[in-house]
C-alpha cells in the first residue's frame, strides 16, 4: 500500500521561506519520482515542481528561482523548499508520485503567505 504523508507548510510572512515534506512507503522516489502541486482557490490544481527518478528537475514558471524539489533516497523523503514566499503562493500543496497507471496523493498541506 502506497502512503505519502506530508508535514511542513503553515503561516508565513511574505518574503519568507518554509520547506514541505513528503514521506513515502509502498512506493521508491528513486525510481518513480515525485511531483509538488498546489490548489488555489479558483483555480485548476497547479504543477509546481517535479523530479525524476534520476534527480532531473523541473519547475513552473511562476516559482522558478524561488523553490527547490530535492529527494533523499535514503529515507524515501521529498522536499521542497521556498523562499522569498509570495501571498499568491497560499495554498493547499499537495504531493504525488506516480505509479503504473495512477498517481499517488499525499494528503495536502496548507501554506498561507501574508503581505
Amino acid at each position: 500500500q502506497v502512503q505519502l504523508v506530508q508535514s511542513g507548510g503553515g503561516l508565513v510572512q511574505a518574503g519568507g521561506s518554509l520547506r514541505l515534506s513528503c514521506a513515502a512507503s509502498g512506493i521508491i522516489f528513486s525510481h518513480n519520482g515525485m511531483r509538488w502541486y498546489r490548489q488555489t482557490p479558483g483555480k485548476q490544481r497547479e504543477l509546481v515542481a517535479s523530479i525524476t527518478g534520476g534527480g532531473s528537475t523541473n519547475y513552473g514558471d511562476s516559482v522558478k528561482g524561488r523553490f527547490t524539489i530535492s529527494k533523499d533516497s535514503a529515507e524515501n523523503t521529498a522536499y521542497l523548499q521556498m523562499t522569498s514566499l509570495k501571498p499568491e503562493d497560499t495554498g493547499v500543496y499537495y504531493c504525488a508520485a506516480p505509479g503504473i497507471g495512477v498517481m499517488y496523493w499525499g494528503r495536502g498541506t496548507q501554506v498561507t503567505v501574508s503581505s
